[in-house]
Order: C-alpha cells, then structure tokens, then sequence
C-alpha cells in the first residue's frame, strides 16, 4: 500500500467511493467495512489508526443517523451511516500512507490539463491539500470543544459547542491566512 503512487491511489479512493454509492444493502456495507479493515491490516496499520481516522465522526454519526432514520428509516440510515465512516476510513488509509507533498503533485497532475480552460492547477491543488489538512483539524478542534463543554456539565447546549468552534475555526483560518500572505500567496 505504502509502494503504491499518489495517482493510482486517488484513483482507487474515487473509483472505490463511487462504487460504494452503489451499494444500498446492509449486507453489502458490511463487506465494505471488511474490506477497509483488510486494507489497513495489508498497510501494516492497525485497528488504533483506523479508531484514529473515524473518530472524529463520533459525534456527527448519532445525529446523521437519528435524521436519516427520520426520513428514510432505520435501514437506510444504517447503510448511509455505514458508507459515511467507510469513505472516510478510506480517504484517512490514503492519507496515512501518502505524504502530502505527492497528494499534492498528484492532483497537480491530474489538474494539469484544465489549465487551457483558465484553471490555475497549482492553485487548486493548494487549495484541495489545504482542505483535505482542514478536516482533520476541525474535526480535532470539535472534540476538544465537546470535550470542554462535557466537563462543564454542558454537552447538550448546541451555542456553547458552536460558539467556541465557529470561533477556534476562524483564528485557525485566520492564521492560515496570514501565513499564505507571508508567502505572497494572497492575489
């Protein structure tokens, strides 16, 4: 896993999450979640890094799941549910195994060829590393912040965990910002 390219790994992430969409049985996302196991065991990671990479879904998983079981019932919000922390399961495996720097080329590569329609690929691909760095980070920061707001007795009240997150977001967007400008990144 860890020999594999950037590109071919991109494209395996695509083509697998595309091919998850399709599935809508139980049974069907439980051989996907065999199946991301058994890739994090062949990448020689075990199951602490896959905890590690859908960990953070802790909290959003339970509210998804109660919305969709509103809507669409108890089986299809298992199976949406499910295919959520598979996916993301599979983007952390593709994260953990590639350092950023041959994401970034890779997608700089595959972005290439837009750039006679005006695309700015380097830009982009800026852009998209800089998200894919984002989420794991914000989804840190929400756990730190449902943690707080737990020990002060005070996990059900929805403005004392927005607040401090909407807040810790914009300092950390903030201080990214300064950081591209310092770098003449800001036109």
């Amino acid at each position: 896993m860890h020999r594999l390219g950037a590109g071919t790994k991109l494209l395996a992430l695509c083509g697998l999450s595309l091919g998850l969409l399709a599935v809508g049985s139980l049974p069907g996302v439980g051989v996907a979640v065999g199946v991301v196991v058994l890739l994090y065991v062949l990448a020689g990671l075990g199951p602490r890094a896959l905890w590690g990479q859908v960990r953070p879904l802790r909290w959003f998983v339970p509210v998804l799941a109660a919305v969709q079981v509103w809507t669409v019932g108890a089986l299809g919000a298992a199976v949406l549910t499910t295919r959520l922390v598979v996916l993301v399961a599979l983007a952390g495996l593709v994260t953990l195994t590639t350092p950023t720097s041959a994401i970034l080329d890779a997608l700089e590569r595959a972005l290439r060829p837009f750039e006679r329609y005006g695309a700015d690929a380097d830009r982009a691909a800026l852009v998209l590393a800089l998200t894919l760095r984002s989420v794991p980070v914000l989804a840190d920061l929400a756990g730190k912040v449902r943690d707080a707001q737990r020990a002060r007795g005070r996990e059900r009240d929805v403005r004392a965990f927005a607040v401090p997150l909407v807040v810790g977001a914009l300092r950390r967007a903030d201080a990214l910002g300064e950081a591209l400008r310092a770098r003449g990144l800001d036109d």
